[in-house]
């Protein structure tokens, strides 16, 4: 049997009566699980390929685990990619959703359909998943893993502290949020889970349910910190902050470092190497300099750049390759992203590759992920993004108070002393576009744009 599949059902066992999920319509226990789990293995029959397509709910992972259980492979749906790439992921699998007028034709089941009598559990020696790309730049991928999960129940134990509590606002079809869930089963703690965010309604969780574990990228973060109830909001029972899927500008570290005390962290990862770089609140304590980075290179993993700055990796946390595509087996992958690396190891990420912006006569490249940070310096800004439209630098900002395009670009000149950096237009928006993982949407982001 998989080590994961044996972690899971056993958490599921010792678990008892103590609330697993708590989510809108109520709580649910392990045991109320694990015979929930039953039920969806038996309803579910034998399948080849598994598409989950269920927002945030406890039924979301137990449909995951019981396609596991069966031996199928189970593909989690985007859900930050177009319909059309949603239903092309998963041309030909059974499709278990909770928006069947989605799924026009083809295998589709909801929840209702998969309530069955419990049979006897014959799980495989290995689990198989599809996980997509963020897709906030094109149309998501499908990355195979399968050793990660078994990495998952040895990273995640009980704590002899006793159970915890976790607050989840991101996809459970995300990398990001399916493994906070799992993470949360197989430590036997509690998960507290929102369908979608809010920052308000995070604020209240936090306070009410005595969170002490979550996870946020870096818009969300900075929609906490801003939120007007967060000074009047107790806090204290945050052990750990956790901050990920984008470059977080090194004053808003600052600032979460104030809020929440030494708890908090941030990683680098791709959903295809979830596992990249990490760093923790005490390297970061009175190294100022360090706020810019994401870390060192975590055991088991290796980083090196490309000539043209691009950070390769290679490692235990790596996928087994995209679907179709050969096994990435000890080879190098290349994410995508540009980088450097200081004296003592720490990773500092530049730019998405993509994202790089070539401007003016002599086609400079800019770096936007720079220029964001430093607008979002302006105590003005509450958030920024920068891209390229033609041969001009684009800004899009959401801003607190009074501020003009030539205020903000006043304050790039000053930033940078190069006319590159400046943006020629910028906008000014009531919030930036995100995705449902909560990164900023670059297609939408790309829609503000208006000629000249």
């Amino acid at each position: 049997m998989s080590f994961f599949l044996a972690k899971v059902l056993a958490a599921l066992d010792d678990g008892g009566d103590r609330v697993l999920f708590h989510a809108s319509d109520g709580v649910t226990t392990y045991h109320q699980a694990r015979d929930r789990l039953r039920r969806l293995h038996g309803g579910l029959g034998d399948v080849e390929t598994l598409a989950v397509d269920l927002r945030n709910r406890p039924e979301t992972v137990l449909v995951q685990l019981a396609g596991l259980l069966r031996g199928a492979t189970v593909l989690l749906v985007p859900a930050s990619a177009p319909k059309a790439d949603r239903l092309a992921a998963a041309s030909g699998a059974t499709v278990v959703t909770d928006r069947p007028r989605d799924w026009p034709g083809g295998d589709t089941k909801t929840l209702a359909d998969l309530d069955g009598e419990p049979e006897p559990l014959h799980p495989p020696e290995t689990v198989r998943l599809l996980f997509p790309t963020g897709g906030t730049t094109g149309t998501p991928k499908l990355i195979r893993h399968s050793g990660i999960y078994d990495g998952m129940a040895y990273i995640f134990t009980p704590s002899p502290d006793g159970p915890g509590r976790t607050l989840l606002v991101a996809p459970m079809t995300h990398m990001t949020g399916n493994a906070t869930v799992l993470g949360t089963l197989l430590r036997q703690d509690t998960v507290v889970i929102h369908d979608g965010f809010d920052a308000g309604a995070v604020l209240e969780a936090i306070e009410e349910h005595r969170i002490d574990t979550l996870s946020l990228t870096p818009p969300r973060l900075a929609a906490l910190l801003d939120h007007p109830k967060r000074p009047e909001t107790d806090l204290s029972s945050v052990r750990s902050l956790s901050l990920g899927a984008a470059p977080l500008p090194p004053h808003r570290l600052a600032q979460a470092l104030d809020v929440f005390g030494p708890v908090v962290g941030q990683g680098y990862g791709l959903t295809e190497a979830p596992m990249i770089a990490s760093i923790s609140a005490a390297e970061l304590i009175g190294r100022p300099e360090r706020l810019g980075s994401v870390g060192r290179i975590v055991p088991g993993m290796e980083a090196r750049l490309t000539a043209d700055g691009e950070v390769e990796v290679r490692g235990l946390s790596m996928m087994d390759g995209y679907l179709g595509g050969p096994e990435v087996g000890a080879g190098w992958l290349r994410t995508g992203d540009l980088g450097r690396f200081d004296d003592e190891g720490y990773l500092y990420l530049l730019d998405r590759a993509d994202d790089v912006a070539v401007v003016g006569e002599h086609g400079t490249k800019v770096p936007t992920t720079v220029v964001e940070h430093a607008l979002a310096t302006h105590p003005a800004v509450r958030s920024a993004a920068v891209f390229g439209h033609g041969d001009r630098l684009h800004a899009v900002v959401v801003a607190t108070s009074a501020v003009t395009a030539a205020d903000l670009q006043a304050h790039a000149r000053e930033a940078f002393g190069q006319e590159h950096y400046v943006p020629a237009r910028v906008a000014f928006v009531d919030a930036l576009p995100l995705t449902d993982v909560g990164k900023v949407d670059k297609r939408a982001l790309a829609q503000l744009v208006t000629a000249p």
